[in-house]
């Protein structure tokens, strides 16, 4: 099948994932370039549609992978289709539609010995998805995002995990209703705060332990904080006043795969 015309109506309703109004009413989402549409067919991910450019053709490193999908519809469409629904201003040449995987907490928090980070109120999406990217790296089982984080399906989200989105549970979640949950569990729940007494590298990360990370100017919310079992702190030797959500993530999150092991 072929579509040219970025006046189609399919088209516009690709285009419209941009938003997250239309990717809520749907459920559905747009996955742009070659890296991130493999890493989507490769982990299971329930991939819809797949466009590809019909005048650069199908990308050899996606061919390999279509019959493995049942269901999905491959449609050629031209570059005006492939601009219309990209959200950089150098399109590549592929792009797809999935349905949003609805993982819920329940397996993170029936591991045992469960380590994973939570964000609350992370609003810039470069941030969160690179965070999702380093508690991959770092084997951690899961992320949950909290209120007022950045939609896990913004397409700068999505691009900012590198694919790490289709490698670890990654959950929307009340954390009212979570954090207590998780510490009936007997998780601790641990916070960076500025007045934390411990330091992140003489803290003990082994254990079922969920680390806690706010919103760049705010930090965790006052709620939040009350079900707060711990406050770290990370030193700092230069004049530096803070680091960014995703660097502070990932300084806690590597300290503990090094202590818990690396898997």
């Amino acid at each position: 099948m072929e579509i040219l015309s970025p006046q189609n109506a399919r088209v516009k309703e690709w285009a419209g994932l941009q938003e997250k109004k239309h990717r809520d009413r749907s459920g559905q989402y747009i996955i742009e370039g070659i890296h991130l549409v493999q890493e989507a067919l490769l982990s299971g991910a329930e991939v819809e549609i797949l466009a590809y450019d019909l005048d650069k053709g199908m990308p050899a490193e996606l061919r390999e992978h279509l019959q493995a999908v049942q269901g999905m519809e491959v449609i050629g469409v031209s570059a005006a289709v492939i601009a219309k629904c990209s959200s950089t201003g150098t399109p590549q040449p592929v792009f797809a539609v999935a349905r949003k995987a609805r993982p819920d907490a329940a397996a993170i928090l029936a591991k045992q010995g469960s380590f994973a980070i939570v964000l609350d109120g992370v609003q810039d999406p470069g941030n969160v998805g690179t965070i999702i990217r380093s508690a991959d790296a770092a084997g951690a089982d899961g992320v949950i995002l909290g209120q007022g984080c950045a939609d896990l399906y913004n397409p700068k989200t999505l691009r900012s995990t590198m694919g790490s989105v289709f490698h670890l549970p990654v959950v929307e979640g009340d954390l009212r209703q979570l954090l207590p949950e998780a510490r009936e569990r007997g998780v601790q729940l641990v916070s960076t705060s500025l007045a934390g007494t411990d330091s992140c590298y003489t803290h003990d990360f082994r254990g079922s332990q969920w680390l806690l990370i706010g919103s760049e100017g705010q930090g965790i919310s006052a709620e939040t904080a009350a079900m707060v079992d711990k406050s770290i702190i990370i030193p700092m030797a230069g004049k530096a006043e803070s680091l960014n959500a995703a660097m502070a993530a990932t300084i806690l999150l590597f300290e503990g795969m090094r202590q818990r092991g690396m898997r």
